[in-house]
């Protein structure tokens, strides 16, 4: 089946979305609430919906904008710590080449500071604790400088594999038969170096190399750029010109709520959608508590939701196959506050990395002024499925014993411990990104961005560059947002 649904397919949707709400497949309060139409319907409220309806109404676009939350920010989220000072529980970076992000939070008066980036980062391999410079933030353990060097290897693989079609590649089908982790076994011998490599791939994608299609990972690696820029892996895994090089004043959530804002009543919250039902005259958006008539749909949330919602007529196998092959990340972030970043005065950074878990990779989250110590940390994949399953408080335990062994046992004694976990979360199912598993690229990658009908997809997951990041999330929502107006002239 085309993207372009036939004329017998739309006649039926309408019959179609009956049925649903005649079996109760759609609550039925959805067709007893209240009823609005607009020009285009956007589904979630995270950064990429938001910056769709943003330049739809630039366009002259009526809007209206459904979330399923009760708050805007999608897999941004910040935690407040007192005196305006918040910590982010969600995406926080931005970097070189994520010039999208970083427009949008001027566009909306959103500042950015530094990433705490001085004296030494930590790496633990191997029960060996040793320091090397925050900048250029390279290891010099002989072991793992080597793995690090095999690995940038992927980054002419990525070159080749591109942005766009990564399908399409010459070697596309063998890259998509190996995971990112038969090609380290291959390529690295290093058990040691080894670890680090899976440390870092939970953090940047909440799974395990193994867990990953080479294909995907080479796509990832080469979205780490822009068109001027090719990508590459340092890029994913630096502070100082790489992609954690900036955080925002106020929180990246705090750009959502401002765009939102702006939006104002074209943003309904409380509101998570069922049915998509598309016919001759437009498309009826079904949710609890509000039923949407437009003219072109954009759904932007996560592939786990958008393979949930009950699409009349249904979704090309192609699509739905896509959607529901997708694998969401797993993922905590983890936190703790301290009365002062009592790590600075040894002359390191906050930064580590280890063989070992759960918190294998750290940050310092502080607010710009330092006012107050937060140390950050990214449990995902095995690391994360193993640690979930403990109570609350050996998860505590476990965190803590990890930022110890980073930065010294004053870590065990915050004044505040806070865990988000991403893979728990209903309306996100994962984090930071979803993967494609072996074998789904080629043969459903054509599908990813590919509208069907009066439908359109963003979501960060859709980007050509950076996917998975903030900047992916509203590159996505303003292509999303060109088609929709292209497809309305």
């Amino acid at each position: 089946m085309s993207s372009t649904l036939t004329r017998r397919q739309l006649v039926g949707a309408g019959a179609a979305g009956a049925a649903l709400l005649a079996t109760g497949a759609v609550p039925a309060r959805a067709a007893r609430s209240r009823t609005r139409r607009a020009d285009v319907c956007v589904i979630g409220a995270g950064l990429s919906g938001l910056t769709a309806a943003r330049a739809l109404v630039a366009a002259d676009r009526t809007v209206v904008v459904l979330e399923a939350r009760d708050r805007v920010g999608g897999r941004t989220l910040n935690a407040s710590l007192g005196g305006g000072r918040v910590a982010e529980l969600g995406g926080e970076f931005a970097g070189p080449t994520q010039d999208r992000i970083l427009a949008l939070a001027r566009a909306v008066g959103v500042k950015t500071f530094a990433t705490y980036n001085a004296g030494s980062n930590v790496q633990v391999a191997a029960g060996v604790r040793s320091l090397y410079a925050a900048v250029p933030g390279i290891p010099t353990d002989p072991e793992v400088l080597a793995g690090l060097a095999t690995v940038l290897k992927l980054d002419a693989l990525a070159k080749e594999a591109g942005v766009v079609a990564p399908w399409k590649a010459k070697k596309a089908r063998e890259w998509d038969r190996m995971t990112l982790g038969d090609w380290v076994d291959a390529e690295i011998p290093s058990v040691r170096a080894r670890a680090i490599v899976t440390a870092a791939a939970e953090a940047i994608w909440g799974a395990d190399p193994s867990d990953l299609s080479l294909l995907y990972a080479l796509q990832y690696i080469a979205a780490a750029g822009d068109a001027k820029h090719a990508g590459g892996f340092l890029r994913l895994i630096n502070t100082a010109g790489g992609a954690q090089e900036q955080r925002f004043v106020g929180g990246s959530q705090l750009i959502s709520e401002r765009v939102a804002d702006r939006l104002g009543k074209r943003v309904v919250l409380r509101a998570p959608v069922r049915t998509i039902a598309q016919a001759d005259d437009g498309v009826s958006v079904l949710a609890d508590t509000i039923s949407v008539h437009a003219r072109q749909v954009i759904v932007a949330v996560p592939p786990a939701l958008a393979a949930r919602i009950a699409f009349a007529p249904k979704l090309p196998k192609g699509k739905a196959a896509l959607l529901k092959g997708f694998e969401g990340g797993t993922m905590a972030k983890v936190e703790a506050v301290y009365p002062r970043p009592f790590w600075r005065d040894a002359g390191l950074s906050g930064q580590g990395v280890a063989d070992v878990g759960p918190a294998n990779t750290t940050f310092d989250n502080s607010p710009p002024d330092g006012s107050l110590g937060v140390l950050l940390g990214f449990v995902g994949g095995s690391s994360y499925r193993r640690w979930a399953t403990l109570p609350a408080e050996q998860r505590r335990a476990q965190v803590l014993a990890s930022f110890a062994a980073f930065v010294g046992d004053e870590a065990r004694s915050p004044t505040e411990y806070v865990e988000r976990n991403w893979a728990e979360e209903r309306w996100s199912r994962g984090c930071p990104v979803a993967h494609t598993p072996p074998g789904l690229l080629t043969r459903y990658g054509q599908w990813l961005r590919r509208p069907v009908g009066r439908v359109h997809f963003a979501g960060s997951e859709t980007s050509d560059y950076w996917i998975g990041y903030m900047d992916g999330a509203v590159r996505a929502g303003q292509r999303a947002a060109r088609e929709v107006v292209a497809a309305q002239h």
